[in-house]
């Protein structure tokens, strides 16, 4: 049996552009998607957690260093530059592979900064 978990996440970045006329997609600093093993194309769900609006897209490469973070086509009508929103990709595996993975997750501060890379998401208490 295959279960589908978190592979990666970037946690409270913010969007720094919104282009209704681009065609689909969300631009992600090819920094933050080689650090978080986010393939071109690949696809994504985004949470915004200024609006509570969730979506599903796929990523496309922004220039390196660049920080940007740009929700494109219809996409951008769930989405406006500075807001907050976490972006994660999921991945099938089998019950083996589960066992043993932890997923990347990419933490920033206000100004788009990756300020810490963790393996797993702490427990939350109570």
């Amino acid at each position: 049996m295959n279960v589908t978990l978190m592979k990666s996440k970037l946690h409270r970045v913010r969007v720094t552009h919104a282009e209704l006329d681009y065609e689909g997609s969300c631009a992600i600093d090819s920094d933050w998607m080689d650090a978080a093993g986010i393939h071109d194309h690949e696809q994504i769900h985004i949470f915004n957690i200024d609006n509570g609006e969730r979506f599903i897209t796929y990523a496309i490469r922004a220039e390196p260093g660049s920080r940007i973070i740009s929700v494109n086509g219809a996409a951008a009508h769930r989405a406006s530059p500075g807001d907050k929103v976490i972006i994660v990709t999921y991945a099938s595996m089998d019950e083996a592979e589960a066992a043993g993975h932890e997923p990347t997750v990419l933490h920033f501060d206000e100004d788009n900064t990756v300020t810490r890379i963790a393996r797993g998401v702490p427990m939350q208490a109570a």
